[in-house]
């Protein structure tokens, strides 16, 4: 793929003040530009990855005290010449150094360019170019693991099996094409009908790891629903341990969900206290409340389904739950207001978790339950949870067509239909890696990167 190295420059680290400031510069002829500015030791006679003290300046004027690393081409990110300049972190200071070295010819990089070039320069392929985001968007252990193990090519080493594998029988396929005169067979068509199953089931695994992959990146949502004045509220603020929510005895308080996040043994939760469910209701704003309390029900991981065990009966819970429309959810049932009743009380509720929200009792074990409805997600490996909702659709895509394939060959197609819906198999999964790919593609994916990277 064509693409020039114009030198380009940007910040790479947060805007503001800041004690420390990193303007990143690559491309073609960086070092002797950033060398016309610079006093102290010549740049272009210095060996890569060294770092150089000295001033920046503009004419006789001193701009900034400096520190110069240096990138000599293929050894970088970029595999570019590439140049980091250290300076003190005063927006002014920043945007004069910037200003000089556009001034010098440098162009101010485009969202992810730095990253684009390490593509298109073979660092490494488009999915862990992503990863690249991932990993600096992470904000708990396990997406900083997941982010991680895909930009160090888990998940390519993965794909790159199955395409190996296609491959081969693609052109096996193609063979026979060129001996079809001697009716010559290169290979079992059971193999491959037999190969073409079990790629898909590990296409299933990978396409079902992404609900678990993108609760990893999104935050795992989990939605707190009830009937109104169960204690959904008061649960929130417990679990968050901040007044989040208004807590009331007048039912219905609650008219719109109310979020916050919490970490547990390094994932992010994202709780949502949502109206109260009830049958009717003549108030139109709890109206709305509840039916936005439903749109989070279809987006979340897992449902509290929260009852009050001092007022409820096991056969009143169970047919609320009916009623309320919350079957066919991932739910986990809570009793709240344990410490109201008796013990014995509790037992007919053995199937559910008891709490005592305003209190605290219960809590522990709950996040605990949540922890382990996560350990419970199939997945084949952090390095191959997909997280990537492109990632996610074309392994659909090439899912689709392998199922096209073993139709093909229940129905002894001819190798031409064979060989095509084979490379409709192959095409979805190097689009993930950027083996196949389209300029307007990259666009995309890379305009969602900060400029720096």
């Amino acid at each position: 793929m064509n693409h020039n190295q114009d030198p380009i420059v940007a910040l790479a680290t947060p805007q503001g003040v800041s004690a420390i400031a990193v303007v990143r510069l690559s491309g073609q002829g960086v070092i002797g530009i950033v060398n016309q500015i610079f006093r102290g030791s010549d740049l272009t006679q210095q060996a890569s990855h060294t770092i150089h003290f000295g001033v920046i300046q503009k004419g006789e004027a001193k701009i900034d005290e400096v520190l110069v690393s240096i990138f000599i081409a293929p050894h970088s990110f970029t595999k570019e010449d590439a140049v980091e300049i250290s300076c003190h972190g005063a927006p002014f200071i920043v945007t004069q150094l910037i200003q000089l070295l556009v001034a010098q010819g440098v162009r101010i990089a485009e969202p992810g360019e730095f990253t684009k070039r390490a593509f298109l320069n073979g660092r490494f392929d488009l999915a862990q170019a992503e990863a690249v985001a991932d990993l600096i968007a992470a904000d708990s252990r396990l997406a900083h693991q997941t982010a991680f193990h895909q930009m160090r090519g888990g998940f390519s080493l993965a794909l790159a099996g199955l395409r190996k594998s296609f491959r081969h029988f693609a052109a096996m396929l193609a063979l026979e094409l060129d001996f079809a005169e001697e009716d010559v067979a290169f290979l079992d068509r059971a193999d491959l009908k037999k190969l073409a199953h079990a790629v898909i089931e590990t296409l299933n695994r990978l396409i079902d790891s992404f609900q678990m992959g993108n609760a990893i990146k999104q935050g795992v949502s989990v939605v707190i629903v009830g009937k109104p004045n169960v204690g959904k509220s008061t649960l929130l603020n417990r679990l968050l341990e901040e007044e989040r929510a208004i807590v009331s005895p007048i039912a219905g308080t609650t008219r719109d969900t109310i979020e916050g996040t919490l970490h547990l043994g390094g994932i992010r939760f994202r709780f949502v206290d949502t109206a109260g469910l009830r049958e009717t209701t003549s108030d139109g704003i709890e109206a709305i409340g509840i039916e936005r309390t439903k749109i989070q029900l279809s987006k979340a991981f897992v449902a509290l389904y929260l009852v009050d065990l001092s007022n409820t009966s096991l056969r009143q819970a169970e047919e609320d739950l009916i009623a309320l429309g919350l079957e066919g959810f991932p739910l986990l049932k809570v009793g709240n207001k344990m410490d109201l009743i008796p013990s014995a009380d509790l037992e007919p509720f053995k199937g559910y978790l008891w709490i005592a929200a305003q209190t605290g009792k219960g809590i522990g074990p709950l996040k605990d339950e949540l922890l382990r409805q996560i350990a419970q997600k199939p997945t084949d490996g952090v390095g191959t949870i997909v997280v990537n909702a492109r990632h996610f659709d074309r392994l659909q895509k090439s899912k689709q067509a392998l199922e096209a394939v073993i139709i093909g060959l229940e129905q002894k197609r001819s190798n031409e239909l064979l060989v095509v819906d084979l490379n409709s198999a192959l095409q979805p999964l190097g689009e993930i890696t950027g083996e196949i790919t389209t300029e307007e593609v990259l666009g995309d994916i890379f305009s969602k990167f900060c400029i720096g990277k």
